[in-house]
């Protein structure tokens, strides 16, 4: 089954020389450039709204390219980026206590288990610091201390305070400041939104993306998009899993799309688990709720010592407590990275220390944060949050901890793409979630809202004119090309064929079987023969749903079920390839975590002789028999090293 290829073959990172520090300057003095009157002639497409989307097409047009944004929402602010609660992450330093670029850049490497690119992490360092002059000046109301100066907290991963934060709601706000930017340039008539259409294809012409096919989920026309340069800021995949802290709607449509018509797809095996999701109450349950990683702060993880304790919380002494975070981590305690707080809850559970009605969670206990601060101060930092708690679950958590378990919530992998932020298709970028560039192995806490806006603010503005420079007055396709006539006539037939079926299962059916499938075998624990099981189930219930599915309604309206006919049948083919890549891929590292490779206190065994490098996926046709390419990494600043939270 396996089919790999040992040669980087085109996988060139595309990675300045120079110093680590001198990078990203150095690509900057080099880098070709667009005269602003000749921008205007250059059409840039941006399909997805959030924090990368709404933040590339607004500095995009403001320099003065012609800029059209794609959502399949029916406003910019209904992008999952909304959801975030915690902060977001620069090494600003205004505490003092000791932080950096380079640390913020040592912390994202070592949080990443040694799986990322260095060149792109230390950017990524390098610019969150503008991050938040930018957001301030928009109007971001950080939170700030009695005197006015901006607050900061403690996530995952970090022993400073360097997170930045609006209450419970930081993505909301981060969103509301990119989407008013992004709004004033529609005003201007230098963006035009398109709302409610989903991307169905990319189209390449001559080896370059020369654009987009999208359906209109309202009417269901189907129609072409011509273009200089395509962004896909389309987000993660973790609804592969069906329940997630995903909203529901998140997909991995665009970017599969991509990776067929050739995009390569990198370590789709890394998936973060978050160890703070409300636990699942029963088997119908469609989605899963997040709680804040920031919550750590002040909340202690425990459970109770000895299995099978029904004892309420309260009732339970201090000493037949597990404090298991703290116990395991003194070093960095019940803030340790979110894929080891994670195994850790999951190793409690299953030990038979669970609590709750379904002994499925943990307890996060505030009252040791409530008696030392007081209970105004507690709800000041997390009102929202708490409020949002017993909201869902009926409990009092100012009275009571809360119970908390992992779910799916980010992925670290995503389309291939170099320095450049391009993917290995000339003219298709990825930027934000959807690709895989700056995390690694496993995200630290707060760092995906500052990937986000450095891609959509700081880096693709000025990557973009160097693509964008040599084609200058060259003609381009346009959307009467017979290559975008081949794949409108594609999709309108694939989704018909979804109609024509005329099974007996839904969608939500199929996806819910997908997403159990997954979970249990590529989920937070894999081993080579539950992969292999997997790899056996997943085909055969594939064959099923092409064969019993059944989408109600037409094609000419609003039809959320024919919506979810196509985004389930990309779940399949991906979850194909993340089991293929968690197979392949035989060490322990970040969020992969293979049951086969770990030390005698369960903590993950890396292979780096064989492993460190990135696993780009080419597509063939069939997702059980893509090819597997390497970009070997180098570390020539952080050297490799056991990871350890001790």
């Amino acid at each position: 089954m396996s089919n790999t290829s040992d040669s980087n073959g085109p996988l060139q990172s595309k990675v300045p020389a120079g110093a680590i520090g001198d990078k990203w300057d150095n690509y900057k003095a080099d880098m070709k450039l667009v005269n602003p009157n000749n921008k205007r002639k250059f059409k840039v497409i941006i399909v997805g709204s959030g924090l990368a989307g709404a933040s590339a097409a607004a500095t995009l047009a403001e320099l003065g390219y012609d800029v059209e944004v794609f959502t399949f929402h029916d406003s910019p602010r209904r992008a999952h980026s909304i959801a975030a609660q915690g902060g977001i992450n620069a090494a600003k330093n205004y505490r003092g206590d000791g932080d950096s670029v380079h640390r913020l850049f040592y912390d994202t490497i070592k949080g990443g288990d040694f799986r990322s690119r260095e060149g792109n992490v230390h950017r990524l360092a390098q610019v969150s610091l503008n991050i938040i002059d930018q957001m301030v000046a928009q109007g971001v109301p950080f939170a700030r201390e009695y005197g006015g100066l901006l607050d900061t907290r403690s996530f995952g991963g970090s022993q400073l305070q360097r997170t930045f934060y609006a209450r419970g709601q930081t993505g909301q706000q981060l969103l509301l400041g990119a989407y008013q930017q992004l709004a004033r340039q529609i005003g201007m008539g230098t963006v035009k939104l398109w709302n409610r259409v989903e991307l169905v294809d990319t189209v390449n012409v001559d080896g370059r993306c020369a654009g987009i096919v999208t359906r209109d989920l309202v009417t269901g026309e189907v129609r072409s998009h011509a273009a200089h340069a395509t962004v896909l800021c389309t987000g993660g995949y973790g609804n592969a899993f069906f329940l997630s802290t995903n909203a529901m709607n998140c997909n991995v449509t665009a970017a599969w799309r991509a990776h067929r018509k050739g995009a390569y797809f990198a370590n789709p095996c890394y998936t973060q688990i978050h160890p703070t999701c409300i636990p699942q109450a029963d088997d119908t349950q469609s989605k899963l709720t997040l709680m804040s990683e920031s919550l750590r702060n002040d909340g202690r993880v425990w459970v109770p010592l000895n299995a099978g304790d029904e004892r309420p919380a309260a009732q339970i002494p201090e000493a037949e407590r597990d404090y298991y975070l703290e116990r395991l981590y003194p070093s960095f305690g019940n803030l340790a990275p979110r894929d080891i707080s994670s195994r850790a809850a999951k190793r409690s559970v299953d030990s038979g220390r669970g609590v709750g009605p379904l002994k499925n969670g943990v307890n996060l206990d505030f009252a040791d944060a409530i008696h030392r601060l007081g209970k105004d101060v507690v709800k000041e930092r997390y009102g929202n949050l708490f409020e949002m708690y017993e909201r869902i679950t009926g409990e009092d958590p100012y009275a009571e901890p809360m119970r908390i378990y992992p779910a799916s919530h980010y992925t670290m992998g995503g389309l291939w793409v170099d320095y450049e932020l391009t993917t290995t298709v000339p003219g298709l970028y990825a930027a934000g979630e959807a690709n895989f560039s700056d995390h690694g192995a496993n995200r630290l806490g707060a760092s995906a809202l500052m990937q986000g806006l450095a891609d959509g603010y700081f880096v693709l503005p000025y990557t973009i004119g160097n693509y964008l420079a040599p084609m200058l007055n060259k003609p381009i396709p346009g959307v009467d090309h017979p290559e975008f006539q081949i794949a409108e006539q594609a999709a309108r037939q694939r989704f018909q064929g979804f109609l024509d079926i005329g099974g007996t299962r839904s969608p939500d059916y199929f996806h819910r079987e997908l997403g159990k499938i997954i979970w249990d075998y590529c989920g937070m624990e894999r081993t080579e023969q539950g992969l292999q099981k997997a790899l056996s189930e997943l085909p055969a219930l594939y064959d099923e749903f092409k064969k019993d599915l059944r989408v109600t309604g037409d094609g000419a309206s609003v039809n959320q079920t024919l919506e979810k006919a196509g985004r389930v049948e990309d779940f399949f083919e991906l979850g194909m390839l993340m089991c293929r890549d968690a197979l392949e891929r035989n060490e322990s590292c970040g969020g992969h975590f293979r049951a086969e490779y770990q030390d005698e206190e369960g903590e993950a065994v890396r292979n780096d002789e064989e492993f460190a490098h990135v696993a780009a996926w080419e597509f063939t046709g069939d997702p059980m028999h893509a090819i597997r390419h390497k970009e070997e990494l180098e570390f020539e600043t952080i050297h490799l090293a056991k990871r350890s939270y001790k």
